[in-house]
């Protein structure tokens, strides 16, 4: 017997770029991240379409912006529109088309593709960037609150398939991501508070301090304050390519996901609504529920599950959804919502590892997850949503645990 074994790395390095008036001629922030040493970057523009909707004169700018800069850039071809939004993640055809449009504007490995849009666009596109010739170079510019401070910032592509959320999928860091505020002036209001759930995750995990910030300015984030949206997503994006960088498992080789906190039950609930639940809702909702398995299992005070869930209802986002439910009664919990533990086992490949609380800021792993705890915090959060403080029953999660 014998075996040839070889140990090599790969260092990645991305930045992203905060700024405003993006596509302004004076702005650089777009020609300073390509590679323009032997000529001026190619690059292929492909847009959202509710993006290009909401931006009516988008398209127009970027042409302008890449002809008062030809000695770095050159449009492959005209700026593309296409669907966006989870419907682009659930089509099978989407991500052709995306690779027939490169095929055509001979995109290759030294050229790039710009995707301008939401996080499921960017999701959708970055996949297809990802298989493109094995990988062709890949500048997002988010444009939802979502996007700009989760999604956008990491090192994940995917799309959907066979009902199951991010079933394909690549990781491939971006050449760069360029960050401009305006955009999330014209988002629905679903939309601008869609953010908030990931930046509470993020924080209740890793910054006790901007989690009690969120806390604070919960009105001002969900009033549509931009000046404290934006303090938000830049914190909040902040701590999710710190982790990135700086867990050992960029790639998710493992079955530790700390930055899944909550998402075993909203990947299913988006799942099992058809998507009508924005990805941020269905987060809120599953941290509420992990937040109340966090107190049952290993004690998290119960003063911080209130503060907890008066924050995420003070940012406008649900706590319960009647899906979690089997029948109008709300008693049973919907078999399909415990069937999301074991597709989230299989999405992580191996051991099921969910992430819980013990304290704000202080995360710890468990690979069992009791159905029975599960049934009683869903009904016990339900109850709170419809009660507050006022029930009987909201001093502690324990009696019915």
């Amino acid at each position: 017997m014998s075996f040839l074994e070889r140990r090599f790395s790969v260092d990645f390095q991305y930045r992203v770029d905060f700024t405003t008036d993006l596509f302004d001629p004076a702005n650089l922030a777009w020609a300073s991240v390509v590679d323009a040493e032997i000529g001026p970057a190619r690059c292929a523009v492909v847009i959202d379409a509710g993006v290009a909707q909401a931006h009516p004169h988008l398209i127009d700018a970027v042409v302008r912006y890449a002809g008062a800069h030809p000695e770095r850039l050159m449009l492959a071809g005209p700026p593309t529109v296409f669907e966006g939004g989870e419907a682009c993640k659930n089509d099978s055809s989407a991500t052709d088309r995306v690779l027939q449009l490169l095929d055509h504007q001979a995109i290759d490995r030294h050229a790039y593709v710009m995707a301008i849009g939401g996080g499921a666009f960017l999701d959708m596109v970055g996949f297809a960037a990802g298989i493109c010739h094995r990988g062709v170079r890949l500048i997002r510019v988010p444009t939802t609150t979502l996007a700009q401070n989760d999604s956008g910032v990491g090192v994940k592509n995917s799309v959907n398939r066979f009902g199951k959320k991010n079933f394909l999928g690549t990781f491939a860091p971006p050449s760069a991501v360029l960050v401009d505020p305006a955009f999330l002036t014209t988002l629905h209001p679903r939309d601008w508070r869609a953010c908030t759930a990931e930046a509470v995750k993020v924080a209740l995990l890793k910054d006790p301090a901007f989690f009690a910030w969120i806390e604070s300015n919960a009105h001002e984030v969900r009033a549509g304050d931009l000046d404290a949206m934006s303090h938000l997503v830049k914190a909040c994006a902040a701590l999710h390519m710190d982790h990135i960088a700086t867990s050992g498992d960029p790639f998710e080789l493992g079955s530790s996901r700390p930055l899944d906190f909550g998402h075993w039950a909203a990947h299913k609930l988006e799942s099992i609504t058809d998507f009508a639940l924005r990805h941020g809702e269905a987060v809120a909702i599953g941290l509420a529920l992990d937040v109340a398995l966090s107190h049952v299992r290993f004690g998290l005070p119960f003063t911080d599950v209130v503060r907890i869930w008066q924050t995420l209802q003070g940012l406008g986002l649900p706590l319960t959804h009647p899906a979690l439910f089997a029948g109008d009664a709300r008693q049973a919990v919907s078999p399909a919502v415990l069937e999301g533990l074991e597709e989230f086992r299989q999405h992580l490949g191996g051991r099921l590892t969910i992430m819980l609380l013990r304290g704000i800021g202080e995360g710890v792993e468990v690979h069992d997850i009791d159905p029975h705890r599960v049934s009683a915090a869903v009904r016990r959060v339900a109850e709170f949503e419809r009660f507050g403080l006022a029930s009987p029953k909201a001093t502690s999660l324990r009696a019915t645990s």
